[in-house]
């Protein structure tokens, strides 16, 4: 075979026939290793072929075809699936959980897999707190402390105790996240509908959420005993997307139930069981090594880095090595839902897992290995792969509302985003949910770090170095990294919704973000003296000390200090017998704070308005 002779380069050529498999997001030094050349030569083929590229930057598919075409070889892009499966080959790990790749013999019944999904405020809380609630003795009651992401409740159907494994995820998002990854978890999904409220947006796309996954839906009617309750109309409603209640021929089942008045809950565990009986195969082999996904993850002050898991097939005991994600350690110790300690995990049965090197994320697979070494390799040959480095230039840090002007100047064409939050599962979904966001050719959206836990100094810096906006969804960043933060210019916005944050970063991305207000201090008054008054209640005789006293302005009253009121009306204000509406610096005037009574003298009324940030 010859070299070819581009720009002199001598390179051992394919026949064209050679198949050389490449992972997704693979750099010109992954392909060499392959093909056992130097990275550098193929640095220069492709800059003579026109393609930009350094020998560690990820390439896309189209790029390594070219590069293979001048080679003479044939490049196949491997899926993270085909990735995981030969990994595992190569450790003489099964990684098959389905029932096809079991004999008959070994396989036993097991518990369905439940997700909740639905319209925000339409009672999916609500109704897994019923659920629990419903199967909580009275010895125990309110005794589920722990937030392990799932748990497991017990139902008496058709003379036998059967058990439900409910996954408590934040909605249809992080059960995208999870499938997305190749987890396939749920078993049947329960689409929450508000009686009063109807077929809102987010019930559609949890819908089709749902039917995507294959996934079958029993329909919770919620909220039947609230004013204008219609069951009826959810159910014409959702004929539309193919869901057609049995009462109307169909083969969904649709439950009333009031999740605030514990009605119906057995109804709705009763139809999850009859769906799962009469349209899943729902069995498992539990006498092997376990094999799951982590559903949930985060890092405990005093346990140190936890995981909850969901056995899919197989056993889990106290003391197996394993592996999930490029987090392995020993399971130290497995609790429940309740914070009990359990010695082994049946399938379907979710539990949290103590022990690990590192959080794992949401969706990441488990599995048991043989030995620790082996569970040590695994975990960082995943790492290894995951790892691509995205460094972005240093440049002046930007913030979402001057993200717009930046665009229309040119001067930026990606928006950096590191993610933070309190569980892994949070953060999977916020993650998932963003990348989903269609901004057209004009600015590119990237993830460039994410993490559970509080905003470090090192996801500050980061951000500092990448031009980065940092997200906090359920914490934040406090002390002196906050004041780092705010002295570097770095912007953090923090959510507890994550469709607050989606539709911000949205706007933003499409120029459309909402003006953006300001508190704007209009002046402050000293109280000097509290007058009694049977009709006004209690008025205080102030002095202005500084800017404008304004009648209708919002107040709010400190003490040596400390804010002790806040967002307090000034209803009225007079100067000696008079009505006015505003009384300036210098001058004395009597305070009406309307039914706030609680005054001393010495407080402090400082007023305020919201005024519109004007747009930089």
């Amino acid at each position: 075979m010859q070299a070819p002779t581009i720009g002199g380069v001598n390179i051992r050529r394919g026949d064209g026939s050679t198949v050389v498999r490449v992972r997704q997001g693979a750099s010109l030094t992954d392909f060499a290793d392959k093909i056992n050349v130097n990275p550098a030569s193929l640095v220069t083929v492709l800059f003579h072929l026109g393609e930009m590229a350094t020998a560690t930057q990820s390439l896309d598919e189209d790029t390594f075809k070219l590069l293979g075409a001048e080679l003479g070889y044939d490049i196949r892009m491997v899926s993270p699936e085909e990735e995981e499966r030969e990994l595992f080959d190569s450790f003489n790990i099964d990684l098959d959980i389905g029932v096809d790749s079991e004999d008959e013999e070994d396989l036993q019944p097991r518990p369905p897999v439940v997700t909740v999904m639905g319209h925000v405020d339409h009672g999916k809380t609500k109704l897994l707190d019923a659920i629990r609630d419903a199967n909580v003795v009275a010895g125990e009651h309110g005794g589920i402390t722990q937030h392990i992401g799932a748990y497991q409740i017990r139902k008496e159907h058709e003379g036998a105790e059967r058990a439900i494994t409910f996954i408590d995820t934040p909605g249809h998002e992080a059960f995208t996240a999870m499938r997305a990854r190749g987890a396939k978890v749920t078993d049947i999904a329960i689409l929450v509908v508000a009686a009063d409220d109807g077929v809102m947006p987010q019930t559609i796309e949890a819908l089709n959420h749902a039917q995507a996954a294959d996934v079958p839906i029993v329909v919770a009617v919620n909220k039947i005993d609230v004013e204008g309750a219609n069951p009826a109309k959810i159910r014409q409603q959702l004929t539309e997307y193919n869901l057609v209640a049995e009462e109307y021929g169909g083969d969904t089942m649709f439950v009333d139930v009031s999740a605030k008045q514990r009605i119906n809950i057995d109804e709705l565990l009763e139809a999850v069981l009859l769906t799962a009986d009469a349209a899943l195969d729902l069995r498992a082999n539990p006498d092997r090594d376990a094999r799951g996904v982590a559903i949930e993850a985060n890092l405990d002050r005093g346990r140190g880095a936890t995981a909850t898991v969901l056995i899919q097939s197989g056993t889990l005991h106290v003391g197996d090595a394993i592996v999930t994600g490029s987090s392995y350690g020993r399971v130290r110790a497995m609790l429940d839902e309740h914070g009990n300690n359990v010695t082994e995990a049946t399938p379907s049965r979710p539990v949290q897992v103590l022990g690990l090197s590192s959080v794992p994320r949401a969706g990441d697979t488990f599995v048991v290995a043989p030995d620790d070494r082996t569970a040590r390799q695994i975990a960082e040959k995943r790492e290894a792969n995951d790892r691509q480095a995205s460094l972005a230039k240093a440049r002046k840090r930007i913030s979402l509302e001057d993200l717009n002007e930046a665009l229309a100047a040119g001067k930026v064409d990606t928006l950096n985003l590191i993610l933070k939050g309190d569980v892994s599962g949070s953060v999977e979904a916020l993650e998932d949910a963003l990348l989903q966001i269609d901004v057209g050719d004009e600015v590119d959206l990237r993830i460039i770090d994410r993490g559970v836990g509080a905003i470090t100094m090192n996801n500050i810096n980061l951000a500092m170095a990448s031009n980065a906006i940092i997200i906090g969804f359920n914490v934040r960043a406090e002390g002196q990294n906050a004041d780092y933060a705010e002295r570097e210019g770095v912007e953090i916005r923090y959510y507890s919704v994550i469709y607050q944050a989606i539709e911000e970063i949205e706007a933003a991305l499409k120029g459309m973000l909402k003006p953006e207000f300001e508190e704007v201090e209009l002046g402050t008054a000293e109280i000097r003296e509290i007058f009694r008054s049977s009709k006004f209640g209690n008025i205080a005789g102030s002095l202005v000390r500084s800017g404008i006293i304004r009648r209708g302005a919002k107040a709010r009253i400190t003490r040596s200090g400390v804010v002790v009121a806040e967002n307090v009306e000034i209803a009225g204000l007079r100067r000696f017998k008079d009505d006015v509406v505003e009384v300036r610096e210098g001058y004395e005037c009597g305070i009406n704070l309307g039914s706030y009574n609680d005054l001393q003298i010495d407080d402090l009324i400082a007023t305020y308005e919201m005024r519109e940030k004007p747009r930089a």
